[in-house]
């Protein structure tokens, strides 16, 4: 999604560029809706930390694994001068007691005045979701199945940043899904590290059948030593090795890599919302897996 300067978890400035380096053209490929809930689980394979939102409706997600970021002004627009600010209201982000965690943009409420970095005052609110420091991959595979948000000046992202110290772009970024603005239908995935990072992120799309928003489909990354392999409902189209990187040396991802959602509003790729923008406009999530080694 994007980074600040220290870290997507306390701030992390990523700027996702006006333009995306799509490297290796990518497998282009239509993609079904996703498997139901209750049979999604490849057989024989059990996360070790999964998160199914069961619970009552308006109930925020647990504290034992999600921490909600707030604010606009002090992290200078998220590093993207968006318009949002980031709230910890169940407004923005709880459980619609039917299994899922909704994360909901919305115009902020009259008279809230929410600072903003780009203008005086923040004219919607949304959530930011993170994991750092409470759950964490380090080998395997991350996979959510969700409904995203689409619509003039909407940006939704599913990603993860590294564990490390180092400042980013050097900690490692990978977006496993985000639907920009206008293009409803093109899910991005993109890799950020120390040379290749913003506009000139290493990363592919792929285009869904229909509208990201009318359909649950299962964002996956596969995270392997020296190999990071984005699907969409189990169908893989775009795999990243150090070979393809400016310097192999480059490559810092072996570590471990904590979990972010939210919804941004405006900012330097999707441009700003207009009348046309569904409001509230959510992100759906059904569930959130991690197979294989990491931290809970």
């Amino acid at each position: 999604m994007k980074t600040r300067t220290h870290g997507r978890s306390g701030a992390t400035h990523r700027r996702p560029g006006l333009a995306l380096v799509l490297a290796l053209a990518g497998l282009l490929s239509g993609c079904g809706p996703a498997p139901a809930h209750t049979d999604s689980l490849p057989a024989g394979e059990r996360p070790f930390w999964q998160a199914e939102f069961d619970g009552a409706a308006a109930t925020r997600p647990s504290e034992g694994s999600w921490t909600t970021e707030t604010g606009n002004r002090d992290a200078e627009g998220w590093g993207n001068n968006e318009l949002q600010y980031y709230t910890d209201d169940a407004a923005n982000s709880s459980l619609d007691g039917a299994g899922h965690l909704v994360i909901s943009a919305r115009p902020a409420p009259a008279g809230s005045e929410l600072p903003c970095y780009t203008q005086e005052f923040c004219t919607w609110t949304s959530a930011r979701l993170t994991t750092e420091g409470k759950v964490a991959l380090i080998r395997g595979r991350v996979e959510i199945r969700a409904k995203m948000p689409t619509g003039t000046g909407l940006l939704p992202a599913i990603w993860m940043l590294g564990d490390s110290a180092a400042e980013w772009p050097g900690q490692g970024e990978i977006d496993i899904c985000e639907v920009v603005g206008g293009e409803p239908r093109t899910v991005y995935g993109t890799a950020h590290g120390p040379t290749y990072f913003n506009e000139n992120g290493i990363g592919s799309s792929t285009t869904l059948e229909a509208d990201a928003s009318q359909a649950f489909h299962t964002y996956a990354v596969d995270k392997q030593p020296r190999r990071i392999t984005w699907s969409v409902d189990g169908e893989p189209y775009f795999t990243l090795t150090p070979s393809e990187l400016p310097a192999p040396s480059d490559w810092v991802f072996e570590q471990d890599m904590h979990l972010l959602l939210n919804v941004a509003v405006g900012g330097d790729w999707p441009g700003p919302p207009d009348t046309s923008t569904p409001s509230p406009a959510p992100m759906t999530v059904d569930y959130v897996r991690f197979y294989g080694e990491g931290r809970a």
